[in-house]
């Protein structure tokens, strides 16, 4: 399934990473950022962090960095267009039913 460039800056808009990864992860605040053990490798002291006002995170010890679709793709291992229709369905926002080929991103 393909969406559009305005259905998806939409839902990065919508949902939040915060909200997305502490699901998942224990996140403390540290000054404007977030931070938490890597969800994607082992680890003892938390070098991942989320920027909340850029809506993106960052681990400084594996390279994982990403927005809430990264994470979601990355942290289920599932394709663009299932992490995509899994945070809409989180936030009951309506999938498009037909969308301009001239626009689609995949």
């Amino acid at each position: 399934m393909k969406f559009s460039d305005a259905f998806i800056s939409t839902l990065r808009q919508r949902v939040s990473l915060t909200d997305a990864v502490s699901k998942h992860v224990r996140l403390l605040r540290k000054g404007q950022m977030m931070m938490g053990l890597c969800p994607f490798h082992g680890e003892k002291t938390p070098s991942f962090s989320i920027n909340p006002s850029r809506g993106t995170y960052h681990c400084f010890g594996c390279g994982a960095r990403g927005d809430v679709i990264d994470f979601v793709r990355q942290h289920t291992r599932v394709s663009f267009a299932d992490a995509v229709i899994s945070l809409a369905g989180s936030i009951g926002m309506e999938l498009p039913k037909e969308t301009n080929e001239s626009t689609l991103q995949d």
